[in-house]
Parts: structure tokens; sequence; C-alpha cells
């Protein structure tokens, strides 16, 4: 016999050795976060010894916590670092998980795409709100494991939900329980754990979780989120911000496993790294990181450097390829127009480079003096050194390679005409009378004149922002039920929609699985008569936008071209139209003025 909720909530909280304490008003730890000030550090004098598990991994969450501080990725972005993510991760699966939204069409489409590449490592997993309709679309996606946000500060539990910590103890009990009943592991995500009161509601919820585990026979993970990024690894500090003391805590205290204890930061102070690696050395089995730390607000812990501190601490790789590191540096640079800091550890242009005109003699005698390890070899970028006189074409195509990161195929030859030109000029500067070595910045001008095809030009990134809003317009029409239908009155009503909403779309017109237009001409206003040539049942099948997404089933964006129509510079963005078993019907196509676009993306 099924037991209701009301009779598991009062059974759990008689058995708890540690029983959650209600409160009337919120405990918000003012002496530590008096607001109006920087926020206090607090000490308790007493010590926690680290304890490691067996085993530590690494989990991802690019495509959720990623996407909360940057424009979202195409589909075709996420399937690209999703591939990254797996080779960087290697065969034992040191990424262990990688983190999902689901609540859009796309969202879902790119989770299923990624899924079906079949890779073991990193697991999908999805993330949801507490409630059951969430809960249903994990259920649908067939997905193991899904996060659930369970806040635990009384932050969030009474300024944000407005509700009393038994209420939302409650609340997350039964949505908890629904995941069990559906066979779905829940990853409960402590959220603002580090303002939270541990002995109050994080352990009583903690100790709960792991009675309806041990009763379910499925585990539950617990993912503790340091949501402002205020933990702390100093020796005695007291809790709610003492990593040490909060991750065992819930070990010790809670009777949570390790291997069930994932570690969740942010980095507001500077601190995001050691934070999660201390959540290693505490206990936790896992620690959660974004590629290159993007995030909301500052960011969490950057992957690349979870990578390098997972391996000192193991004291092996594990199967790791850490040159994909500079490959997701450059994707993220080059095909994502992300803008990376110079100095950032691992992946900035300045991380193996010195700049010392002293250090030279050094480097050149050997260059372990000034680097902590083979960067050439662990992350396929050779060091940088100064250019003088005595470089030569070689050491200028050198410093060109590992100043930039080029690999593989994008690496310059010393052969390259426009290393001669550099190398020229610099031998004219000391036949002048020079006698510094030449700096960067100097480099770095003389590249752009003699080697341009190494950057990325304002005007292509410009490009490349425009083009993904693009594809991403298209991605939500394609999926507007009118549009399925493939019946021209109801496309009609639908075209007329958006180019009322974005005044940048010149045309928008739909083509069956022929080629053959079938929806009338709907422009803007002022262009309407300009359309007039083009008809009902027009042949676009030599078309490329036409072509494309019937070959590949995927989002077309042209290049460049001037409208003959408008003499506007534009872009012709079009995707496949499916029905509901998904062949594909017709084509769904969006011209659009580049520079207007452009604008509204600004």
């Amino acid at each position: 016999m099924k037991k209701k909720p009301g009779f598991i909530f009062k059974n759990i909280l008689k058995t708890m050795k540690y029983p959650l304490i209600d409160v009337e008003s919120p405990e918000l730890f003012r002496d530590m976060f008096p607001f109006t000030e920087v926020c206090k550090v607090k000490f308790d004098h007493k010590i926690e010894l680290i304890d490691p598990p067996e085993e530590i991994y690494i989990t991802d969450t690019t495509f959720r916590d990623g996407q909360q501080s940057r424009p979202p990725f195409t589909i075709a972005q996420i399937e690209d670092l999703y591939d990254l993510l797996h080779r960087l991760s290697g065969p034992n699966g040191v990424i262990r998980q990688s983190e999902f939204f689901l609540y859009t069409d796309k969202d879902r489409e790119a989770m299923e795409r990624c899924r079906d590449k079949g890779y073991r490592y990193p697991e999908i997993t999805g993330w949801i709100r507490a409630n059951k309709n969430d809960l249903q679309i994990v259920k649908e996606l067939g997905l193991k494991e899904t996060g659930i946000l369970t806040s635990v500060s009384d932050y969030h539990i009474f300024l944000k939900l407005l509700k009393t910590r038994s209420q939302v103890f409650e609340d997350y009990i039964r949505i908890v329980e629904s995941a069990l009943e559906h066979g779905i592991t829940p990853r409960c995500h402590f959220e603002d754990i580090t303002r939270a009161d541990i002995y109050g509601f994080c352990v009583p919820f903690a100790q709960a979780l792991m009675s309806i585990a041990e009763d379910a026979k499925i585990p539950i993970k617990i993912r503790l989120c340091d949501t402002l990024g205020i933990g702390i690894t100093y020796p005695g500090a007291a809790l709610p911000r003492s990593i040490g003391k909060l991750v065992r805590a819930l070990i010790d205290d809670a009777g949570v496993p390790s291997e069930c204890l994932e570690w969740h930061g942010h980095n507001d102070f500077n601190k995001v790294i050691i934070n999660s690696v201390s959540s290693w050395l505490y206990g936790c089995s896992f620690v959660n990181g974004t590629l290159l730390g993007i995030g909301e607000r500052t960011g969490n812990a950057p992957i690349e450097g979870l990578i390098m501190e997972y391996i000192s601490l193991i004291g092996d790789t594990n199967g790791i390829d850490t040159q994909v590191i500079t490959e997701i540096r450059n994707y993220f640079e080059k095909e994502l127009g992300h803008i990376i800091p110079r100095n950032q550890p691992f992946i900035g242009l300045d991380f193996n480079a010195t700049s010392a005109g002293v250090h030279i003699d050094g480097i050149v005698k050997n260059e372990e003096i000034y680097i902590p390890f083979d960067t050439d070899r662990i992350l396929n970028r050779p060091m940088t050194i100064n250019i003088t006189d005595k470089s030569g074409l070689s050491g200028i195509a050198h410093w060109i390679n590992s100043h930039f990161a080029l690999v593989g195929k994008d690496k310059i030859e010393k052969t390259h005409p426009g290393v001669a030109k550099i190398n020229k000029w610099i031998l004219k500067q000391y036949d002048e009378g020079r006698v510094t070595v030449v700096s960067d910045s100097e480099i770095e001008h003389l590249a752009r004149r003699y080697v341009p095809e190494i950057f990325v030009s304002e005007f292509q990134l410009m490009k490349k922002r425009a083009y993904d809003m693009a594809a991403h317009l298209i991605e939500r029409y394609i999926e507007d039920e009118p549009i399925k239908t493939m019946d021209p009155k109801q496309q009609e009503a639908t075209l007329k929609n958006i180019v009322e909403e974005h005044p940048y779309i010149q045309f928008a017109y739909t083509v069956n699985s022929e080629g053959i237009k079938i929806t009338r001409n709907i422009t803007q206003a002022v262009d309407k008569a300009k359309y007039h040539k083009i008809g009902l049942h027009e042949d676009f099948s030599d078309r490329d936008w036409f072509i494309n997404p019937m070959k590949n089933g995927k989002i077309s964006v042209t290049d460049l071209y001037s409208s003959k129509i408008t003499g506007a510079l534009c872009v012709t963005v079009s995707g496949p139209i499916r029905d509901e078993i998904g062949e594909i019907t017709g084509v769904l196509g969006l011209d659009i003025k580049f520079e207007d676009l452009t604008k509204a993306e600004e």
C-alpha cells in the first residue's frame, strides 16, 4: 500500500538524529553577512582534518550554468563543445557528467543530439525546479538523473520562496519521492549552502534524503552550491562558510556517502579553484565546473583548471587529453567570439610567455627555468619568447604559433611570406641601432599587417554574432505549430507576426519539399511593392538555403550578399520544417538585413 506524503514526512521527522529546527524569523547570520559591509570571517578555532575519497571526478554545467551569462549556444555549438568535453575527459570518464537545460525545444534537441552520439562520458543529466511539471519533462526524455533546485538558506526559503523551513522541507521530500517512483536519481542542489543553517536545516534535510534513498534502493545525490562564492578554506573557520566543516557535517553527521556529494562553486571572491579542490580534500567525490569558468556573475570553477588540479592530486592523467584544452580555447575565441583575457591561466595568450629581456638567456639555455611544465607537450602550446634580430624566420614563426595558440593546420610555417616581411622589419630596426627586444605589441601589430588570416576581425566577430542570432530565430520558428502544418494560410499568419516582431526581417516565406514557394509575399510594408515580381509557386529548388536543410536537416545561414530587390546587405537563414514523425516537409526562409540585425544584437 502506497504511503501518503504527509505520513512519510511526519515519519521522517520522528526518526532524524538531528531534527529540523523550524524558526519564526529567518537566520541571516548578520555577524558574518552585515550587507552594508564586506562579509566577515568568523572562527570557532576547531580544526577539521582532510579526508579525501578514494576516487574523485569532475562534472560539467557549461550548458546550464554556463549559458546563464552569455548568449545561448546554438545546437551545433553545443554538439561541438560536448565532443570536446568527451575528448578532454578521456576513456575513463574523468569528466563524469554534463548538465543540460530541458525547457525549450532547442534545449531538448541539443540534449538528444548529444545523447545520440552514444558517449558513456560525460553522462547527460538534467536540471529542473522542484515541481512535478518539470519532473515530467525529465521522465518523458528518459533521463536517468536530474538536478533539482532545493534552496536551503533562509535567504531563499523566507525571502524568496516566502515559506517556512518545514514547508519547503515537505515540498522537497515530495518531489524527491516522485523522482524515485519514476526510477530517476535525484540530485538535490543545496542552493546557497554557505549562508544556511547547517544543523538546523541542511543536515536534517540530508538525513531525510539518505533515509529515503535507503528505502528506495536508489542513491540520492547532493550538490553543495556556494551560490555567492563566499565559502572559505581557512583552518578554524566557522560554519556555514567553512568548506571543510560543511562537507564533514554532511558525511559524518548526515550520513551522506562521499560518492553522493558534489561541490558547485562561484568565483565572486576569487576563491573558486581553491574552494573546489578543498571540497575534494574534505570528502566530496565530485566537483562541478564549466569550460573557461563561464557562468553567471563571476563564473564557476574552470574545468581546465580542475583538470590540472586533478592530475596534480592523482599523480596521473588517467586518460585525460590535456591538449584538447587548447582546442577548446581556440573554439571559444574563434567560433564563439569569446575574448579570453591574456593572463587567464592555461588558456590566455600570456600564460606561457616571458616578456622580460633578461629572461631570454635563461630560456635559450633551458626553458624549464621559466615555465612549470612542458606546455608544448601537455597543452600543444610551445613557450613564447621575445623577438630580437637573432630570432630568424623560425623564431618569428614559433612566436606567432605559440603566442596565438595556433595548432594543427592553423600553424604558420617559417616559409610564410608574412614571416619574411616581419623579419625584414626587425633586422632594419637593429641595423638602425635598436638595442631592446621587440615587444609583444609590436609583433602583434606586424602580424596583423602581414599575417592577417590568423586574426578574427571585429567585423568577423560581428558577423558571427549576427549569424548565431539569425540561427536562433529560425530554430525558434520552425517549431511553431502553424509553420509545421504546411498549411499556407496558417503559415502566412505566423510569418506576418514574425516580420512585425522583427523589423530587420525583410522577407519571410516557406517552400515545400520540392522547393516551390507556397506562401504569399510577407515583407515589411515599405518593401512590399519591391517584391511584386515574386509570386506563388516560384521554384527555389536550386538555392543553397533550400538544398542544405533538405540534405542535412540543419539550420543554414548564407554568406553576406547584396539583395537584388532592396539593395540591402543581407543574409538568408533557413531551417527544415518537420512533421510529427520527423520527416522534412518543407523549409522556412528569412531574408534578414544585416545592418539592422547587428543593431538589434547590440
